[in-house]
Order: C-alpha cells, then structure tokens, then sequence
C-alpha cells in the first residue's frame, strides 16, 4: 500500500522562498524541504542562514541567500543569484513583505513607495523572471504568492500595505490567467 503523502514529494525541486529569515516563511522553507525540495531561503535586512542551517542539521538541504527586495535591482540581483548557484527554480514562494504603519494623511510618499517595492513590484519581478524561465525550458512550476487578509477589507493605519496585498491578489489572478496554459500544470 502507498502512501498518499507520496504523491506530494518534491524530490529534485527547486523552490525559492523570499522572506524565509523567520515567521511563516522559515516554516515553508522547511516544510518543502520535508517534502523534498532543495529550497533557497531568502532573508533581505535579516539572513536567512539560521533557517538555512536548521534545514540543513535536519537533514535537508538549503542554501542562504540575502537580497534588498526594498530596491529595484533586488529582485534580479536575487534571482541571478539563485539560479547561478542552484541552476533553476522550480518552485517561487514569494512571501516577503514589509509594513509601515501611519495616518493614511501622514504617510511619506518614500514610505509608500518602499512597501509597494516589496510588497508588490518584487513579487512581479520575481513572479516574471521564474515564468521566463520555466517558459523557456517548457518545464512545469509553481509560483505561490502570499497575500493577505487585508486584501479584501483594507485595514486601518496601513494604506501601503493594503493596496499592495490587494495589488498581490489581483496581480496573481491576472497571471495565472495569462500563464495557465503555459509551463504551469
């Protein structure tokens, strides 16, 4: 009798999760690294190498990598970095994120700009550059992006924050409609 939990094994995968120094990104990182993933974990203020060395003592395998999403090079500089030292990405989790948290009347327009970089603009360019390249070896991915509740009802004293997790929503909506009949089955 096989066991079902077989049928989700990643084995010779490669996943890439942003935002995996700590939180709810560690703990993807080390839940696809049980199931058999080689997994890239991103920190971008904070390294990601404890989680990293947590993966790895228990058997895993995983590799550090550090890159500032807050810039508009960070993302490609993080994604060269990625694919330079483990070949491919079969599997982008794109989970890091940033808050600030002030008066919607108050918000420095370099505050709101620094959250939708992360938030939202990375995730784009992430998002692109794994399609590119899963496309372009007609290989099947995953690309997850993590949202957020205040997606739908918006928040109070987090205008960036918001509009950029409702920005994820609808902006993973339109790709898998335009990506769905590509390389992600």
């Amino acid at each position: 009798m096989t066991n079902i939990l077989d049928s989700f094994r990643l084995d010779q995968k490669i996943a890439l999760v942003t935002g995996a120094a700590s939180g709810l990104g560690a703990a993807i990182a080390t839940a696809l690294s049980q199931a058999g993933a080689s997994v890239a974990v991103h920190g971008n203020r904070r390294p990601a190498t404890d989680t990293a060395a947590a993966i790895n003592a228990a058997g895993g395998k995983a590799e550090a990598f550090q890159a500032d999403l807050s810039s508009v090079g960070g993302a490609e500089s993080l994604f060269t970095a990625v694919k330079e030292k483990l070949g491919r990405i079969d599997i982008l989790i794109n989970n890091a994120g940033t808050i600030s948290r002030g008066a919607a009347e108050d918000v420095a327009l370099a505050d709101w700009q620094q959250v939708l970089q992360v938030n939202l603009t990375s995730v784009f360019q992430l998002s692109q550059f794994a399609a590119r390249d899963m496309i372009s070896r007609s290989a099947p991915g995953k690309i997850v992006n993590i949202a957020s509740l205040l997606s739908f009802q918006g928040g109070i004293r987090v205008p960036a924050y918001a509009a950029s997790k409702g920005g994820v929503a609808q902006l993973t909506k339109a790709l898998a409609n335009e990506w769905a009949s590509k390389a992600f089955r």
